[in-house]
């Protein structure tokens, strides 16, 4: 169709047939975001007058149930991903114990590691074209070109990797540089994306964890964290969002049980200042709660309580 005679019924219809054929509403959603950029280019340099996306309105995504690994399951997922052909553990346990997205970690280079300070750096992201071609770029955002801080049991684990990569690669005759890809085939190739997405499926449904997706990973890593009660700025700033308002509206089912663990934390840390009749309160409320959990409440007293703290 000539671009001149391109309407908005036509960008319309293609919408609705897409999602009718079965692609995703956020799918077709990336689709008219990206037609409506090339055609306000065109207005601006004057080849149409109009841009037809203005007069469509979009499908709207339908976000769907977010799945995580709580904590109780990290020992059962990582119990069946060691037994995944290498290095595949080593690959998923990082994806899980740092949020990053697959294409980051598929593009992490040795030298973007300092296992010594526990710290990696995230500054390029690994794509595969249909064509067969990969494709190595800068992250989309400037938050995204991030450092992440490792827990001690990564940075551990990657150490051992890492001599494990390095003893392979002797044999080859190709000493492991700071360039090299630290997932990769032992000649040092990189990793299918579509591959490691397919081993991870098979991996979750024997873990018992059917319907997991691979971005999952990173969920769950936001989840772990809120739960420990980390700030959730640091959070975002971990998993490299745009700013902090996606974290909270990705995760923000997760916060009202954060909420009323800090209102809790509040009362305490004030409790030795509170009136004594409010301090008398606040006694029998635990006694109350202790009896629910089946607990034997304290034999104290609630003033002698308070005087105690």
């Amino acid at each position: 169709m000539r671009l001149n005679e391109l309407r908005a019924q036509h960008v319309s219809s293609y919408c609705s047939n897409a999602v009718r054929q079965g692609l995703s509403n956020r799918t077709v959603l990336h689709h008219f975001r990206l037609l409506h950029k090339a055609l306000k280019d065109g207005v601006t340099l004057g080849f149409i007058n109009v841009n037809p996306c203005d007069g469509v309105e979009p499908p709207r995504p339908i976000d769907k149930e977010r799945k995580f690994i709580r904590p109780d399951e990290v020992r059962r997922f990582l119990s069946a991903v060691r037994e995944a052909s290498w290095p595949y553990y080593y690959l998923f346990y990082t994806m899980l114990f740092s949020g990053l997205r697959r294409s980051e970690v598929l593009a992490l280079v040795w030298g973007n590691l300092d296992l010594d300070l526990c710290v990696l750096s995230v500054t390029q992201t690994l794509y595969k074209l249909s064509g067969g071609e990969y494709v190595v770029s800068p992250p989309k955002t400037r938050k995204s070109r991030r450092q992440v801080s490792l827990p001690p049991s990564l940075a551990l684990l990657l150490r051992d990797y890492k001599e494990q990569v390095e003893a392979q690669r002797l044999l080859l005759g190709k000493p492991l540089t700071d360039a090299d890809f630290v997932f990769a085939h032992p000649n040092g190739a990189p990793l299918d994306p579509s591959t490691v997405t397919h081993v991870f499926h098979k991996v979750a449904h024997k873990a018992g964890l059917g319907g997991l997706r691979l971005y999952d990973l990173r969920h769950s890593y936001a989840s772990i964290m809120l739960g420990a009660g980390v700030n959730v700025k640091a959070i975002s700033q971990s998993m490299g969002h745009a700013n902090i308002g996606i974290t909270l509206d990705t995760y923000s089912h997760l916060l009202p049980g954060m909420g009323r663990i800090a209102a809790e934390r509040f009362d305490k840390l004030l409790e030795p200042w509170l009136p004594e009749d409010v301090c008398k309160m606040s006694a029998r409320e635990d006694e109350l709660d202790a009896r629910l959990e089946g607990f034997e409440p304290t034999t104290l007293g609630s003033e002698d309580r308070c005087s105690i703290r």
